[in-house]
Parts: structure tokens; C-alpha cells; sequence
């Protein structure tokens, strides 16, 4: 298989990080004195992907910037946010490939890249996409129950027995089935679930929520736990 692009999901709000977000868009507040995007990336270049987008809407001059000078390509939603499954579209002609690897960069990862363990597990025979999740005790800083269930070979359904960590790889082609323009990647998670063809595999490591202003410290807290 050749190896898939990234695609760095940053284009929310980040409301829930309040004042912080202010003058900022989430992914450039700083953990452990770098700012999220850049723990991302280093998830991303590992994996020695052919390109790295990131698709931008809130406050984007400033991680645009950040991320021109690192060779990553951006994917401006403008006037209106398209939310992932509409970002992952409207990327799509500058990511050029499929399947196309997925990640959010407001969580921290403490373990092996979870990038690499999808490439080692994908098996697009059987998959559309595969979830990286987590069991809820090595989630830390995560409010609310889980997302999915597991069967014994991986398949998902809706349940709350684990949660996605969001870093996928996953196929593309049903997106140009969907008519809205803004929209949830749940919507084609859920058409991969009525197929049987959406598989998630557990992470064996722990990983952190930096959703909100407490959890800059318990991810600080993570990276230190080495």
C-alpha cells in the first residue's frame, strides 16, 4: 500500500478552552512548552506520510503561518466551518490519495505512535476505516462515556465500551454520497457500521483530552510520566 496522507484536523473553535481561545485557535495553546499542532506533527512525521494537510476556519492567520514554515499544506473553510466529515471532503484534492490518515491534535498520546499501529493493522479487504480507542481508564481528562463497542475482531457499534482517541485511517469514497455540505464524520462512520466495515483497534498506551484549560496540566502530567 503506499503510504497514505495526513490530515490534521484544526479548524474548531475550541470553545471549551474559554478565555485561552480568545486570541488563539486551540491548536497553537501550549503544552509543555510547544503548541499542540506541533505534538501532532511529530505523530504525523513519523510515519513518513507523502503530505500533511490541516484544514483551518477559526482564527487561522497565525497556525497558518506556523504551519507554512513547516511544509504543511492548508485547507481554508471559509465562509462557514464544515465540520470533519466536510473538512475531510474539501481537502481531499490536496490530500490526492486513498485512504487518508486522520488526526486530531488536541489530545496528547503517551505510548507507541498510534499512526504507526493503524498502518500495521489496516486491512482494506475487510475495513473502511479503523479507530484508534481507548478503554475509558486510560483516558485521562475525558468527561462523558464512551463511544463504541467492540467485538472480538475488532468490528465497532455504537456503545459506550471504549473511546475513539481521534487518529483513524480511513476510505474516502463515501463522502461524495453525502449531500450536506457541513457535516459529522459520524454520519459516514454510521454507513461503515451497517456494512460491518468499520473496525477499531485498543491503544496500549494512555492518552489525554486537551479539551479543556485543565487538561493543559494533566497532559503535562502524561508527558512527564515516562
Amino acid at each position: 500500500m503506499t503510504q497514505p496522507p495526513v490530515l490534521l484536523f484544526a479548524a474548531g473553535f475550541g470553545t471549551r478552552m474559554g478565555a485561552l481561545t480568545a486570541d488563539r485557535p486551540k491548536p497553537m495553546i501550549e503544552v509543555a512548552g510547544r503548541p499542540l499542532i506541533d505534538h501532532a506533527l511529530d505523530l504525523a512525521r513519523a510515519v513518513t506520510p507523502p503530505r500533511i494537510v490541516a484544514n483551518l476556519h477559526y482564527k487561522p492567520r497565525a497556525l497558518a503561518d506556523h504551519l507554512a514554515a513547516r511544509n504543511v499544506i492548508t485547507s481554508f473553510e471559509w465562509p462557514e466551518i464544515l465540520e470533519t466529515g466536510g473538512g475531510l471532503r474539501q481537502a481531499l484534492p490536496l490530500l490526492g490519495a486513498d485512504p487518508v490518515i486522520t488526526l486530531n491534535p488536541d489530545v496528547i498520546w503517551q505510548g507507541p505512535n498510534p499512526l504507526q499501529l493503524l498502518l500495521q493493522a489496516w486491512d482494506p479487504e475487510r475495513m473502511d476505516a479503523l479507530l484508534v480507542c481507548l478503554d475509558p481508564g486510560d483516558a485521562v481528562g475525558r468527561l462523558g462515556g464512551g463511544d463504541f463497542d467492540l467485538d472480538g475482531d475488532g468490528r465497532i457499534a455504537r456503545g459506550g465500551q471504549v473511546i475513539y482517541g481521534g487518529a483513524q485511517i480511513i476510505k474516502t469514497g463515501g463522502l461524495d454520497d453525502i449531500a450536506e455540505k457541513s457535516f459529522s464524520l459520524n454520519v459516514l462512520w454510521d454507513r461503515m457500521i451497517a456494512g460491518d466495515r468499520l473496525f477499531g483497534l485498543r491503544y496500549p498506551g494512555r492518552w489525554c483530552d486537551v479539551g479543556r484549560p485543565e487538561g493543559i496540566a494533566l497532559a503535562e502530567g502524561l508527558i512527564a510520566d515516562v
